[in-house]
């Protein structure tokens, strides 16, 4: 009997690029993240199509207990005194979690609960993170060099950016040379 070997994708853990066929990739650029940033007039000094954040999707079947794989390229940088972050989101199916794998650069993941509640955990190469169902997440890069980040996520859940149309009840900004984290009532 002759056994039959796949060859699975990977994922260079160095530059957090996947080698597989029919990768899907989009670029979200500057001109796409309007009323992301706090600083509009930040906002639209840069040009609109200026790279932001990548990501890169292994295709893959969708439906019930299937999974999407996914890596987030974050490009450093900032746009007034808020660091590159990517759009963030919640789930259509908010019962639905996440995993964040993170695999180079470092920064934050910006979690909120339906109750405004926010926290942060620090992502860099190694981190795990267990993004529960109800909790919206979106990745901050604080850092010099691009933040790739590993996501497992179902193919079910969807994304719903519209009930973050108010933004995050927290913001992480650079002021007085320190990171910090400035708590707003309305985005």
């Amino acid at each position: 009997m002759s056994i039959t070997f796949n060859k699975p994708p990977s994922v260079a853990f160095l530059t957090g690029q996947f080698t597989a066929e029919n990768v899907i990739k989009k670029v979200t650029r500057s001109g796409d993240l309007s009323g992301v940033f706090h600083d509009i007039a930040a906002w639209q000094a840069i040009p609109s199509d200026t790279p932001i954040y990548e990501v890169e999707m292994l295709n893959s079947l969708q439906g019930e207990g299937e999974l999407y794989v996914g890596m987030t390229h974050l490009h450093p940088g900032r746009v007034g005194n808020e660091f590159h972050m990517t759009r963030g989101h919640f789930h259509q199916r908010r019962e639905q979690g996440e995993v964040y794998f993170g695999i180079r650069g470092s920064g934050l993941l910006l979690l909120q609960n339906e109750q405004r509640k926010a926290w942060l955990e620090h992502v860099s190469p190694g981190s795990v993170h267990i993004i529960p169902g109800d909790t919206a997440h979106r990745l901050i890069n604080t850092g010099s060099e691009v933040l790739s980040a590993l996501a497992v996520w179902p193919s079910i859940a969807g994304h719903d950016y519209g009930s973050l149309a108010q933004g995050f009840a927290l913001r992480v900004i650079l002021q007085d040379g320190k990171i910090q984290g400035k708590e707003v009532q309305n985005g």
